[in-house]
């Protein structure tokens, strides 16, 4: 949502105060944003931006210049609201440009000099105030070209800067992954492709930039110039790839945006997507990894229930492992050794966990210094985190796993940055450096001369107030100050008449008078000089100190790093010891053999000990597609979601709910499970459920876990099972790839007749005279009826709908088999070097080519009656 251009009516041009016109030409400049203009102590919206405002932020909505024609719209809030009113405006998808008075207005020769000092957006947020610790806020550029799509994204609160080149088909899977706040595009360079990926990306903010940003020319030299390289190999990137241009577009946007420095921008990682767990938009999604399906909420997903971290840069990284699980078992494994030396030392776990509770958010801190917007307190902040590194340090030493080690030797103490600023600084430093204040006593000789003086003149003042009471018989005399005309004698209305002759009256309130006195003018000024010097010293000083703690912007953001590692860590071997998880077995092989393995999110939601667990066994020399079936509600949805999540699970570094487990490494998870009806993008439920099924079909491979959730049930019956069945054959005869397929057509069962690898196993129900009770157990077999019947009597559908559904199951069930109970569908021919698949076209049948080859020329009339009977035999057989 941009703001609307503002422009001044042609008759009130020439009419514009100073103040006005430069209001006006700032707005020009930044056309797109809400423009927040400093006067004094607010900050003040005009015209269309002021009536935006006020409906968005429910302030007043008053008018400049009322009495001419055309008065002003006007809004405005105090200076000191202003991180609260920009996360308003932000949530409201608005930007906003912070106009600031760039100059001292007591120095100033006329008006008051002010320029925009940063653009806030979605995506460049780095105030506490405006962001979720515990979540990512990326800023993403997107670059189509002709073959590929070049994105990159930046978390401006931490400096984290990443590029890659990309498939256009693979652009919603990575957008789904990084769930980015804000994306800048090329204006004009919007093919149709991009508009449907970008369209299904909600709650992102499009912006455009022009396309010479993203010219090969212009975006190398752009992040060369940061980066202070004369080439980008050392970053292991090519500077032509369409990922570097996005990544260039995205700095300079960054640059014109926040004015300030980005030193924490220190190095740009390029992303590949074959060293990572690939996992699509929809696997995503249908598998609850960050958020809910329901409500898009954090809690209740996989991430709400393993998170046992305690510091906010903890959370995020434990939320990147998730999102990015590894493929290789060199890192995985080490991540599971740490945990495994971690488990048994509940103390070691409980102090260093203690210790990181009283952490600040070191990667953000680091950003505002970067950028020049640290506060005291922010300095203070980083000095108690620094204070706390020592004891992490001795902790970790003398442990055995290699990663372990490597954090505890990495861990730079970073002891010399500590000292300037304790040094510097008073323990409890205020929030805004112009307060004063902030400069331990004994750190600089001037400074601590003009406090003196400033002390000084204020005990005169009291002296002179106490000799005045007692000389003019006013006992109740008093001293007081104000920014209008300095230090003034206030006397009640009752004693006026003894006010001495010399007393220079400056203001008459209700009941009482203020004066002035050339003696305490003459030591105003020395106190208020001194204390103006007092501040400007202070303000340099600091300064100076963030200016010297921004040379270490590199050390510090090695520290947060290593810090939020041992936070995701331990607080891992913290999840597997309360709720007795097992360190999963990995393995190249195609496996999946998890014993009593629990569904993570139920198994911490429902009571101890009410989850039932089952068995997966899934191997190339016994089964590699699971059919099961059984009624709804009885838990098949849950069996192979959980096999799912144990495995990303496993790869992500995790140990896992189960008393043990093997898995065998995937390349790719697939799920395709629930109803995502997307009628409101134009799409019928089953059109959603095809596409997701035809792009696993095309894209899965034998290293790869796939799983079904009632597949088909978005067409009539006949459709469904026969789609159904083809797809089965598909991903046992061509891709070979672990499946678990949950239906509710127990037609699908006659499959482990006719495919070797397939096996049926189904959702145990007891059965009495009182009902149906599901035990929630997986057991191997099919089962023997749908109990879809029985489910809709507990439902509370009429009786005599239950009878007539009985009577037309029984027979539709008849119709289906021969007079064998064998099923009527032909097995399919198989072809695994076929791996093109159409869900909607007919396999090619062998008497076509029996056709082709036939000479009708020389047959004889009978003889092209007889072959023609032939094939009518055959195609009965």
């Amino acid at each position: 949502m941009a703001a609307s251009k503002t422009t001044a009516p042609k008759s009130d041009a020439k009419k514009l105060t100073p103040m006005m016109q430069r209001y006006l030409e700032v707005k020009a400049e930044y056309p797109d944003s809400l423009l927040l203009f400093r006067m004094g102590d607010f900050y003040e919206l005009f015209y269309e931006d002021a009536e935006s405002a006020a409906r968005v932020l429910n302030l007043t909505l008053t008018s400049r210049d009322k009495s001419s024609a055309n008065p002003v719209p006007m809004a405005g809030f105090p200076y000191h609201a202003l991180d609260g009113y920009l996360h308003k405006l932000i949530q409201a998808g608005f930007r906003a440009s912070v106009c600031e008075q760039v100059e001292d207005p007591k120095q100033a020769k006329g008006l008051v000099r002010r320029e925009v000092t940063r653009v806030v957006t979605p995506g460049t947020l780095t105030e506490d105030a405006l962001l979720d610790p515990r979540q990512h806020n990326f800023l993403a550029t997107i670059f189509p070209t002709k073959t590929a799509v070049g994105i990159a994204w930046l978390e401006l609160s931490t400096g984290r800067f990443v590029t890659a080149d990309l498939a256009p088909a693979h652009l919603g899977d990575e957008l789904a992954r990084l769930q980015p706040s804000e994306c800048l595009v090329p204006s004009g360079q919007r093919p149709d492709w991009l508009e449907e990926t970008l369209s299904f990306a909600d709650g992102m903010l499009i912006g455009e930039r022009p396309p010479w940003s993203f010219a090969a020319d212009n975006a190398g030299q752009t992040l060369l110039k940061h980066f202070g390289t004369t080439t980008l190999e050392g970053f292991d990137v090519d500077i032509t790839s369409p990922g570097v241009a996005a990544a260039g577009a995205l700095l300079e946007y960054v640059q014109e945006t926040q004015k300030s420095s980005l030193d924490h921008i220190t190095r740009l990682e390029p992303y590949r997507r074959g060293t990572n767990l690939i996992i699509d938009e929809a696997t995503r999604r249908s598998l609850e990894l960050t958020q809910t399906l329901r409500d898009g909420a954090r809690d209740g997903s996989l991430l709400s229930v393993i998170d046992e971290t305690v510091s906010p840069m903890g959370a995020r990284l434990l939320s990147d492992w998730l999102s990015n699980p590894l493929t290789d078992p060199v890192p995985i494994n080490r991540r599971l050794d740490a945990i495994e030396e971690l488990l048994p030392d509940a103390v070691l776990c409980r102090d260093v966990r203690d210790c990181l509770k009283q952490t600040y958010d070191l990667q953000r801190l680091t950003a505002r210094i970067a950028t020049g917007r640290a506060s005291p307190r922010d300095l203070g902040f980083l000095a108690a985190t620094l204070a706390l590194l020592p004891k992490f340090k001795a902790k970790l030493a003398g442990r055995s796993s290699d990663l372990l080690r490597e954090l505890e030797t990495n861990l730079d103490l970073c002891a010399d940055i500590r000292a300037d600023i304790d040094n510097t600084l008073v323990d409890e430093p205020p929030l805004n450096y112009t307060d004063g204040g902030l400069i331990r006593v004994g750190y600089h000789e001037k400074l601590d001369e003009l406090r003196d003086l400033a002390r000084g003149g204020k005990e005169w003042i009291a002296r002179y107030q106490a000799a005045e009471a007692e000389r003019i018989g006013i006992p109740n005399l008093k001293v007081g100050f104000n920014k209008v005309f300095g230090y003034y004698l206030e006397v009640t209305a009752a004693n006026a008449d003894k006010v001495p002759a010399e007393y220079i009256r400056k203001q008459t309130l209700k009941n009482q008078e203020r004066y002035i006195t050339p003696a305490l003018k003459e030591h105003e000024e020395k106190v208020l000089t001194a204390e103006h010097q007092a501040n400007a010293l202070e303000q340099e000083l600091f300064s100076a100190l963030r200016e010297s703690v921004r040379g270490h912007v590199a050390r510090l953001q090695t520290t947060a790093e290593i810090l939020a590692q041992i936070d995701v860590l331990t607080a891992l071997s913290v999840l597997a010891v309360g709720n007795d998880y097992c360190r999963p077995q990995l393995t190249d092989d195609p496996l999946l053999d998890i014993r009593d393995g629990r569904h993570p999110v139920l198994d911490r939601l429902q009571p101890t000990g009410q989850f039932v667990p089952n068995d997966v066994l899934l191997d190339p020399e016994n089964c590699m597609v699971q059919l099961i079936t059984g009624p709804n509600m009885a838990g098949k949805s849950t069996y192979i979601r959980q096999a799912a999540l144990l495995t990303i699970m496993a790869q992500m570094g995790s140990f896992v709910p189960a008393n043990a487990a093997t898995i065998g490494i995937a390349d790719r998870i697939f799920a395709r499970v629930g109803a995502s009806d997307e009628l409101g993008r134009g799409q019928s439920t089953f059109m959603v459920e095809m596409t997701e099924t035809a792009r696993i079909l095309n894209a899965a491979t034998e290293r790869s876990v796939v799983i079904l959730d009632e597949i088909g049930r978005g067409t009539s019956t006949y459709d469904g099972i026969s789609l159904a069945w083809a797809i089965t054959e598909f991903l046992h005869d061509i891709i070979a790839c672990r499946t678990l397929f949950a239906t509710h057509y127990h037609e699908l069962t006659e499959l482990s007749k006719t495919l070797s690898a397939t096996s049926n196993w189904n959702v145990s129900v007891h059965e009495d005279d009182d009902g149906i009770v599901f035990l929630h157990k997986i057991v191997e077999g099919s089962a023997d009826k749908s109990y879809g019947i029985h489910v809709a009597r507990l439902a509370g559908v009429p009786t005599g709908v239950l009878e007539r559904a009985d009577v037309i199951l029984s027979t539709l069930e008849a119709d289906h088999v021969d007079e064998h109970g064998r099923t009527k569908i032909p097995r399919r021919h198989t072809d695994r070097n076929n791996r093109q698949l159409s869900l909607f076209g007919v396999e090619p049948h062998p008497m076509l080519d029996s056709i082709r080859d036939m000479d009708i020329n020389t047959m004889t009339p009978l003889a092209a009656l007889e072959k023609l009977q032939q094939m009518k035999d055959e195609l009965r057989q």
